[in-house]
């Protein structure tokens, strides 16, 4: 079923030369992914893109369920972010996403939490993992191309909770960057490129409570013939920004010594072509299979400005299920 990421970028470019429909997934070191055409037509990987979706309805009954959570220790959390400050205080990075891996334990299996989750992008993979995500990645439609960086979270139950996200200086500072790098980003594959809306709210409603996340939208305009070469295109795009940091390399390499493990599909994307238009989702909110366990994975972005113990606790507050 996985494929090097260069056998999916060509089979993107063909796909959209011949407008096929198809589903598609990379993993955060662009090494493999998946492509299926005609995805609609089999029930083997299940998803729901933004309504687009091969899995049957479930009623959104209400449910008892077991979820716990086992972090690590703010220890261990600190030693990873001391990493992640030597780098931003060397100036070797503005900006990069940090993430976790918590065991957890339910009484749902994956394919459960797929079918009874609410989310704008969801994935399920046999044996694998199952993706709940808020957060597009780019959609490609009629001849424009769209991208919603997504970065700061808060707990909506805080007093003046939106009032705090929107003033927090570390919070105004990593969105501005992440914006940034977008319109760059678009820049590399598209003319006219420009800020549509800038920090705006999203609430997202989770097991654990209410939460809020500021958003933007940056569109640019795409050459003519972009459907000939489709894939090519899309991967000038990856890794995602919002889950890598700036500048791209210096960071990437900072995140691997940091993390010291790799991502795998969490944090990659996933999306899916109609014949004509293209939407994908980060690959956040994200549990995996191992080895009969269960895995969460999550983080958030660290600035010069950024506090350990806050950081801690937004990754930990990830840690969801969305119904």
């Amino acid at each position: 079923m996985f494929i090097h990421c260069h056998q999916i970028a060509a089979k993107m470019n063909e796909a959209g030369r011949t407008k096929t429909p198809f589903l598609f997934a990379v993993n955060f070191e662009m090494s493999e992914g998946f492509f299926i055409e005609n995805p609609l037509r089999q029930n083997h990987v299940l998803f729901d893109l933004n309504g687009i979706t091969n899995a049957k309805q479930i009623p959104n009954a209400p449910m008892d369920f077991v979820f716990e959570r086992y972090p690590e220790s703010f220890e261990t959390y600190e030693e990873r972010f001391r990493c992640a400050m030597e780098a931003l205080r060397a100036g070797e990075t503005l900006l990069l996403n940090l993430t976790i891996k918590t065991p957890v334990e339910t009484s749902l299996s994956l394919r459960e939490i797929f079918e009874r989750s609410q989310a704008k992008y969801r994935l399920y993979v046999p044996g694998k993992f199952v993706c709940f995500s808020p957060e597009r990645f780019v959609m490609i439609r009629n001849g424009k191309i769209f991208s919603h960086p997504m970065k700061g979270t808060i707990d909506a139950d805080l007093p003046n909770a939106a009032g705090r996200l929107l003033n927090d200086r570390k919070e105004v500072a990593e969105h501005e960057m992440i914006t940034k790098l977008t319109r760059d980003d678009l820049g590399r594959v598209a003319t006219k490129v420009k800020v549509n809306r800038y920090r705006y709210i999203d609430r997202l409603k989770t097991n654990n409570g209410t939460i809020l996340q500021t958003s933007s939208e940056v569109e640019g305009t795409l050459p003519a013939d972009y459907l000939l070469s489709l894939g090519t295109l899309f991967f000038k795009l990856l890794p995602a920004g919002s889950i890598a940091g700036t500048p791209r390399e210096a960071t990437l390499r900072i995140i691997r010594a940091c993390e010291q493990q790799p991502r795998g599909f969490y944090s990659g994307v996933v999306g899916y072509f109609d014949g004509e238009n293209l939407d994908s989702g980060v690959l956040i909110r994200f549990i995996e299979e191992e080895n009969g366990k269960m895995y969460f994975r999550s983080g958030g972005g660290i600035t010069i400005e950024s506090q350990c113990e806050s950081e801690y606790n937004e990754a930990i507050q990830k840690v969801y299920l969305p119904f």
